[in-house]
């Protein structure tokens, strides 16, 4: 074997730090210019934000990957907060998020952002009540008073009044909230900031509202939410639909505005969002907690897709705009099996429209 040279060893490991340097300092920011944005040919996406659409999310990208195997997406379930802090740090290439973002938020960014409403979901109030097998009855005035402390047993005459048929235990109730910074505390708090005065001065409206001290406890994602309530007797807590559905768990009916207690289904999250079309505003950032309408269940949202309008990478900004398409138009098939609703047919087309607008060089990147 030949022996090599000092002055050779010397030159050898000189190129072997130079090529670590090199290595090392290729690192860039979800966004920015990669060339083809993967080793290979792949494309690598990552989005982050809310769990509330986690399952139809998770559908999609692996139904997209049948179609497109060159574009792997990774989609993380970190909160609605933690999905609009990622997309204007870019460290990802999307946020989601059920709470659309402020104005201040979106002006921190320095550059458009747009909001891409994906499908309509409902926040449910789920327990765990032994012995009770049909759906209770919650008014948004006792749903409020459980999460402020006022109402601290099932067996209140508050709750007893609306649901004459149930025998609820004697027992102390324990709410269930999210911990985390959510999309879906957003949608929950708005609801009861519009229909309970102690609550909008108490708690408000708010991703990570200052909760009441000493009552219930709190609880990572929609999937740590229904997880503490499944292991819990007697207690209750707030979570996107499709997950207490996975689990076998109730949903309680809802009073709505008018009047009316409400099942949360495709038909009456639907009949939330029809009053509203025609009022939605041109950036698509809506509201449609309380709606008006019969048959309308009270606790309903849109999720949104956070994207930057201009896209700094062609390549990358293509695959996501494919992507994002696909979703909303084919997609839309896999909605119902995992219980949210489709965009009625005026969005849809508003959604449309966003999506072209998306460009990369000035030059729109669905052609």
């Amino acid at each position: 074997m030949r022996k090599f040279k000092s002055s050779e060893i010397t030159a050898i490991f000189a190129l072997l730090m130079l090529a670590a340097v090199i290595v090392g300092c290729s690192g860039q920011k979800f966004g920015e210019s990669s060339g083809s944005g993967g080793g290979g040919g792949t494309i690598r996406l990552q989005g982050t934000g809310a769990s509330f659409p986690k399952p139809i999310y998770d559908k999609w990208v692996s139904e997209f990957g049948k179609i497109k195997p060159s574009v792997r997406i990774d989609y993380q379930s970190t909160g609605s907060g933690a999905g609009q802090k990622a997309l204007l740090s870019k460290t990802s290439d999307f946020g989601a998020s059920d709470d659309p973002m402020t104005d201040a938020a979106m002006a921190e960014a320095g550059t458009p952002i747009l909001h891409i409403p994906t499908v309509l979901g409902a926040v449910v109030l789920t327990y765990n009540l032994d012995g009770v097998t049909q759906p209770i009855n919650l008014s948004p005035q006792v749903i409020a008073d459980i999460y402020l402390g006022n109402i601290k047993r099932w067996s209140d005459e508050r709750l007893k009044a609306d649901n004459p048929e149930i025998q609820f235990p004697d027992a102390d109730i324990l709410p269930v909230y999210r911990a985390d910074s959510s999309g879906t505390s957003a949608v929950f708090t708005d609801f009861l900031s519009k229909t309970n005065t102690e609550w909008a001065e108490k708690v408000g409206t708010n991703k990570q509202p200052s909760w009441i001290t000493g009552v219930g406890v709190g609880a990572k994602g929609n999937d740590g939410v229904m997880g503490q309530v499944k292991q819990t007797p007697n207690s209750i807590g707030y979570v996107e639909l499709t997950f207490a559905k996975a689990n076998n768990l109730p949903a309680a009916k809802v009073k709505n505005k008018a009047g009316e207690f409400v099942e949360a289904s495709l038909t009456s999250v639907s009949e939330a969002a029809a009053g509203s079309v025609s009022s939605m505003p041109d950036d698509l950032r809506a509201q449609i907690t309380n709606a008006e309408g019969k048959g309308a269940y009270p606790i309903a949202s849109y999720t949104y897709i956070l994207v930057y309008k201009e896209q700094a990478d062609e390549a990358r900004g293509k695959a996501l705009v494919d992507f994002l398409f696909w979703a909303v138009t084919d997609g839309e098939k896999y909605v119902e099996d995992l219980h949210y609703a489709p965009l009625p047919k005026e969005v849809m087309e508003k959604v449309a429209v966003k999506i072209d607008s998306i460009s990369s060089g000035g030059e729109p990147l669905r052609r």
